[in-house]
């Protein structure tokens, strides 16, 4: 008996339209790969002068001059009396006395250096403090809740016991700074850690990266949105403690900061003193945060695809 062969015989059309069929999957595949390269990539292009200024500096001015024209308006209505609101000229000659004086920079560095300096020193202590006690649950459990209430507590409240502890001296300053910046630094990296993705530290923990070296290389970067929000509040911090210390407290060994010039401006009743004083306070605040903080944080998110400039 002849056997019969039931092998399907594919003819030309056939592999024909097999052949277009495996053309057009790999079409589409690679159509899909090359949509998925373009939504990764970021075209980053630098527009002009003038385009900056307009984007960027312009609305800013806008909103100072809206302001000094309020300020000017409700002086000129006289809805009060000069003594408790002076114009904004009167502000500027309080600012050019200063100047003429040869002070206006010391004041204003004085407080800027012990402001830097302290929050540097509580990026030192708050960072460890913050790693340990995201990492360690016994210590996150006795610690964590004290972190967040003293990240509550006003830093003016220090001061007095400060002073009674240290005296009235640099020491004190630096403390009040410390108490007030340290708990919103380690409480930032707490919440940055929070947020990495378990397989990040699993990969790390594959080539080897454990201990200090997977804090470096791994926790902390992957951390550093959050580490960087609690940066900034820290810094904040910083800013608020220090000018409620100086204007608590007062001693020739301690200098003339910002808020010692406040202070002062209030026991004279020189109300254009205190309100040039309130205005470099605010001025210093916005420049650290347009100047140190903005460009990290831009930088950050561009690294990490999350910041594009259109065309």
């Amino acid at each position: 008996m002849a056997s019969t062969d039931t092998t399907p015989v594919l003819d030309k059309d056939d592999k024909d339209e097999k052949h277009d069929r495996a053309g057009r999957s790999a079409s589409d595949t690679a159509d899909v790969g090359a949509g998925l390269d373009a939504l990764d990539a970021v075209t980053a292009q630098r527009g002009s002068l003038g385009e900056a200024l307009r984007s960027k500096a312009l609305p800013p001015l806008v909103g100072v001059l809206v302001v000094l024209a309020l300020w000017q308006g409700a002086y000129s209505l006289e809805l009060t009396s000069s003594y408790k609101l002076p114009s904004p000229a009167d502000v500027w000659r309080s600012a050019q006395d200063l100047w003429y004086q040869g002070t206006l920079f010391t004041i204003v560095w004085t407080s800027v250096w012990r402001g830097l300096s302290g929050f540097l020193l509580a990026v030192v202590i708050g960072t460890p403090i913050g790693l340990v006690v995201a990492r360690v649950k016994p210590v996150r459990t006795a610690i964590g809740p004290v972190l967040q209430g003293l990240q509550s507590l006003p830093s003016v409240a220090w001061v007095p016991a400060a002073v009674i502890w240290l005296g009235i001296n640099d020491s004190m300053m630096y403390a009040v700074i410390l108490l007030g910046a340290v708990p919103s630094i380690a409480n930032g990296l707490v919440a940055g850690i929070d947020q990495v993705p378990p397989l990040f530290l699993r990969a790390g923990r594959t080539i080897g990266a454990t201990g200090l070296t997977g804090a470096r290389h791994v926790l902390i970067p992957a951390a550093l949105p959050g580490y960087l929000a609690g940066l900034k509040q820290g810094w904040a911090f910083s800013w608020r403690s220090l000018m409620a210390a100086e204007l608590v407290a007062s001693s020739p060994d301690l200098g003339r900061g910002l808020g010692r010039f406040l202070e002062d401006q209030r026991e004279f009743s020189d109300m254009s003193g205190v309100l040039l004083g309130i205005i470099l306070i605010l001025f210093v605040g916005i420049a650290i945060e347009l100047l140190v903080f903005t460009p990290v944080e831009r930088r950050v998110l561009r690294n990490r695809g999350l910041l594009a400039t259109s065309k």
